[in-house]
Parts: structure tokens; sequence; C-alpha cells
């Protein structure tokens, strides 16, 4: 994109006395929708201040085309009075945008950790019916930040818990608050009030602390999902890039077309591109709209941070040509609706070309735990993910240690597996299964021991195999223990002689089950060499449009019009190759064509199909979008 040109002459010289330059008002996204959250004590500080308001909106908007604005009403015990509610919504309404409600059921204190309310107390319930009636008088909309947890222990919480485990008490606790504080009272006071709850990143935790997913859906009849995963180094979740994309793909497969959007802050990052790569991550999900935390963030300074070794190439932020497109005055500087009004621009037009997403199907069950994140780290090493509550029928099935609070797990394998699916498993959830009936199907198990392995070999059937690679830092994985000529490691690691399956195979009725040794350290999956990556995905994925092989740290996004992202979270340009049954892609940036190199599949793997391959080169912390040209067609 090239950017508009500053008004000359006169004009020109008067606007930079007052420190802007006058710029077209910038056109609203086709693709999705921006809203942006404004906290309460901002919300009252705009209605003590109209001039701040309409200079700081005026900064903002220049830039960024904002759809809706969501205005809080209560946070940690600062409410705002419906006067406040009322003047701040008509001004954003004589702007052209709509508006909604907010709250953030967050307690007082904490001293910097997060603290809920006590919904045992009978003043602080008195006090959520009058905030969520205050609220719905004002807005047909009432967003709830995601505040709406429990997690105090107090002695009306012990009581009323009685001998319950915590989780189910807070499930059921916080069922009843949804029902009987927020919605029958918001309904009274305003019948046709819809109500939205926003969950936030850390959904392995949700029933611990009362989020259900499950009932609050339909509860709620809207989610919206935060998308925010910030950076995993210096943060304490340590919450890995691919969630913002895959979350919001999980939540979508949970409340199908209500899930409204997703919300992403720019807290906590070393270098500016993390804060993008967000935004983009939750759009490439195909989240229909992006809510930006909050108002004051928007205002404050863009700074490069930690970027100065990409500073100078062509990656998909580029820092150059948004200050080119903001349209700033000598000496000002960025605030970040300028780089988000930049990164959007960028990114509209490519949404309107890509297809639904498509990924290798993983089931979740509700309220489930294990393996936490795993499927965000492998996102993050090229598998396209996608993650649902429901056992659908795909030609590949990933389950992993969540799926051991099915009851009826072993059944549901064993007849999906009879029916001739592929089923793969991962080493956590054959050690939490082989003790509860799983020997029906295999006498596979995960013992005590563990291997550093510091090389690894693939072959299908009797013989040496392949030698893939050899590493001087060793990776500890569990050992597996299996019936040889019965199961077949197709991919092991090896150290000093001895052997470790890394993915391992058996037959059951018709179909193929197959167990992946996760490596004791889930981050060690990143260390892991591409070429032993690349075998892996070559059974994880065999009917998708296309593959990626190459390191950790880059992901494909996949959608089923023959489209693909790939994406790349190293700071250094990489390499990497798609290969597919298509002969030519599309560069959707460009539109330039590449042709691709026809190639069989290595004679060590199953079934070996011959393909095209594509190299490519990705810049840091970028993506490159592509579509297959002509007829395409999955693996077989």
């Amino acid at each position: 994109m090239t950017g508009r040109k500053p008004v000359q002459g006169a004009v020109c010289a008067l606007l930079v006395g007052v420190g802007l330059w006058a710029a077209p008002a910038p056109a609203k996204y086709k693709h999705f929708q921006v809203t942006v959250y404004i906290p309460v004590n901002i919300v009252k500080r705009m209605a003590a201040h109209p001039g701040w308001l309409r200079s700081t909106w005026k900064r903002i908007s220049r830039n960024l085309p904002v759809n809706q604005v969501f205005i809080e009403s209560f946070r940690s015990d600062d409410i705002a009075t419906g006067r406040q509610l009322e003047t701040v919504k008509r001004f954003f309404q004589a702007h052209g945008v709509q508006t909604a409600g907010g709250i953030a059921w967050s307690g007082p204190g904490g001293y910097g950790q997060f603290r809920s309310l006590c919904y045992t107390d009978p003043a602080t319930r008195a006090m959520v019916r009058r905030v969520s009636a205050l609220t719905a008088r004002h807005f047909n909309q009432i967003i709830l930040d995601d505040f709406f947890f429990n997690n105090t222990k107090t002695a009306s919480d012990i009581q009323a818990k009685g001998s319950q485990s915590w989780a189910r008490f807070r499930l059921q606790l916080m069922d009843q608050v949804s029902q009987k504080l927020i919605l029958e009272p918001a309904r009274a006071a305003n019948p046709h009030v819809q109500i939205i709850i926003k969950f936030p990143n850390w959904y392995p935790y949700f029933p611990g602390l009362g989020y259900d997913l499950q009932r609050e859906p339909g509860i709620f009849g809207e989610i919206w999902t935060g998308d925010e995963t910030r950076d995993p180094i210096i943060t304490d979740q340590q919450l890995q890039p691919y969630e913002s994309y895959e979350i919001f793909r999980y939540f979508e497969n949970i409340a199908p077309g209500h899930n409204g959007g997703g919300w992403v802050d720019s807290f906590s990052i070393r270098y500016f591109d993390r804060y993008p790569e967000q935004l983009w991550d939750t759009l490439l999900a195909k989240a229909p709209a992006l809510n930006l935390f909050e108002y004051t963030m928007l205002l404050q300074p863009a700074r490069p941070g930690r970027r100065s070794a990409w500073a100078g190439l062509n990656t998909s932020f580029n820092w150059q040509q948004m200050l080119r497109q903001s349209h700033l005055a000598p000496g000002q500087h960025p605030i970040l609706a300028d780089a988000d009004g930049y990164t959007l621009r960028k990114l509209d037009p490519l949404l309107g070309r890509l297809g639904t997403p498509v990924g290798l199907a993983s089931y979740r069950p509700y309220q489930s735990s294990g393996e936490n994140f795993l499927r965000d780290e492998l996102g993050m090493i090229g598998l396209p993910i996608e993650m649902s509550p429901h056992f659908a029928h795909a030609p590949v099935v990933l389950l992993t240690k969540t799926a051991r609070f099915d009851a009826h797990i072993v059944a549901r394998i064993a007849r999906r597996l009879q029916a001739g699916e592929t089923i793969v498993i991962t080493s956590g959830l054959l050690r939490a299964l082989q003790n509860h009936g799983f020997g029906q199907i295999t006498d596979m198990r995960v013992t005590d021991h563990e291997l550093a392995v510091n090389s690894y070999r693939a072959g299908y059937g009797a013989g040496n195999g392949q030698l893939l690679e050899r590493t001087k830092a060793p990776i500890l994985f569990p050992q597996v223990n299996f019936d040889t000529n019965e199961d077949w490691a197709v991919v092991r690691g090896m150290a000093d002689g001895r052997g470790v399956p890394l993915l391992l195979t058996d037959r059951y009725g018709k179909g193929t089950l197959m167990v992946w040794t996760m490596p004791e350290n889930l981050n060690d999956l990143y260390r892991i060499p591409a070429p032993v990556l690349s075998a892996i995905k070559h059974y994880l994925t065999p009917k998708l449009p296309a593959r990626l092989y190459g390191p950790a740290e880059v992901s494909l996004y996949e959608y089923n019009n023959g489209t693909f992202v790939v994406e790349s979270f190293l700071d250094h340009p990489v390499t990497v190759h798609i290969a597919g049954g298509f002969a030519q892609i599309r560069n959707l940036r460009n539109r330039a064509i590449l042709k691709g190199k026809k190639q069989p599949t290595p004679f060590w793997m199953h079934q070996p199909t011959p393909h095209y391959r594509f190299t490519l080169r990705i810049p840091p912390h970028s993506y490159r979008a592509f579509q297959a040209v002509g007829t395409w067609q999955p693996f077989d």
C-alpha cells in the first residue's frame, strides 16, 4: 500500500501548528469490524473533560476506523453514574460510532494479582444486580470483561461449597450468578438487552475458577475470545503466539456463528511486532470483529522495542511504511492507533480471499485439562490445528490428555478405529488410559523410564530406516513399550543404540492407532530437527491441502478454498517448503506465480504419493499468503 500525500501549502502549515496533518477519514474495513473498550475510570474522565475526549478521539480515529466502543460501567468497586454513561454514549453516537456497555466484575486490591468478587456475600450479590440493571438501562448490548470468574475462599464460600470440589462448586455458582444476578435484573431493566461473555486466554484452567464453556455460551447467547498472547518469555502465562489463532477457532467450534470477535491488548511485549502478530493471527482465524483494549492504550507512543535485527527487512509490519502512511506532522511520533490502522489496512484485502479454516481435527471435551496448551505448541511447529469440543469424524483425529475427561473415550476410540479412521493419541493420554481399559485396544504402555535422544530415524516396516538427523543437545522422552512385529515405530529417537518410538502405529479393526511420544519438556518440540517434524507431519495431515516442511516457530494456516498462509515467529529470515497436490501457487499479495518441483514422497514413508514442492523465504515475524492455481487436491 502507498501512503496518502499530506496537504501542502498554507493549510498544511496551519495544521502543523496544532500537531495534525489533514487526511481523509479512513474507510471502514470490509471484512471485519473494530471495537474499542473504554474502562470506567476513562469513562468518568471523558464525561468530566469533553475537550480531552474530543482531542483524543480525533487523534485515534485519524488512522483507525472504529465501528463500536464498549463503555464500561463498573470495575473494582468503581461505578459510573447513568449521567456519565449517557454523556460518553451520546458523543460517540454523534460521531457515527455504535455504543455498547461493558462490565468488569473484578474485586478490589489484590496487590497486582487478580481477585474476583465474592458471590456468596449478600452485599456483593445485591451490588451485582444493581450494576447489571444500571448498565442495561443505557445499552442494548453489554460485554463482560474476562474477570467473570471466582477465586475467593471466604468463610461464606467454604460454607456454601460443603463437600464439593472447588471446580464443581464454582461452575454451579457462576452459572447461577449468570442467570439470577446478571441476566434477570438486566432484562427486567431492558427486555432487549443482549449480554456477551468474553472468555480469557487461559482456557485449560477454566473449570477450577468457574468458567463454564459448556453452558455459559448458551446462557449468554454470544461469546468473545481473549486472543491476548503477549510475550511468551517475560510473562508468567508463557502463552505461545499460535494461541491467538487457535483459541478463536476452538471457541468458534464451541459456539458456531456466535463467537463475536477476538480481544487483543498491547501489554507485555519486548518488540513491537509481537503486538500486530496477535491482531493478524486473530483475523486469520476469521474473527468477524476485533476489540482493542483499551482507549488510552491506543494513545500511547508506538515504540519499536527490540526489533533492530530485522528493522531493515521487508517484514509484514514495516515500521517505515507505517510512518509514511500515518500522516504524521514533523516531529510527531506514532501512537498505537496509527500502528493498528496500518496493520489492519494491510490485512483487510487478504481476508476476503481466504476460505474457511481447516486443520488437524483435535477433540477436547468440556471441563478438561492436561498437557495444557499443547495444541498451541503443535501449531508453532507447523501443524494447523482445528480443536473442537465434539469428537468429529475426520480422516485423522488427534487426542491429547484432555480426552481422559470423556468417560466413554476408550469405547469411542475403539468404534472409530473399527470404522477405519486414524486416531493419534499423545503419550500423555496413553499413560492416563493404559490402566483404565485401553489394554483392550493395544498393549502399548508408557513406562517410568526416560531416554535422552540425540539422533532420529524414520522407516516403514522391517528394515533399517533412514537417518534423519543427529543433534548435539539431547531431548528427554518417556520410554514407550510395545510388542514388536505387531506395533511399528515409523519415527524413532536413538541414544547410544537404544531407541524410543516417537510415532508408533498399531492396527485395530479397519483403522490405525498412532501414539505420538511427547518430550518431557513440551517446549522441546521446538528443538526437534525439521526433518523429524516433517516425517511426523506426513502421517498426521494426509488430507489437508498443503503441508509445511521446515523448522519450528513457523506456522501454517489452511483454508478450504486452496489458500494458505505461512507465518514465521522467528527473529531471522527462514527458508521453508510447502508440499501439495498442485503444480503452481499464486502469491496473494503481489499475484506472482510460483512453480513447484515434482517430487515423490521419500521411500521410507508409507503409500508414497507424488507431490509438488515449493521453496519459500519468509522474513522475521511475517506472514505470506498463497493460493493453489487451477485444480488442487489434498494428499492421498
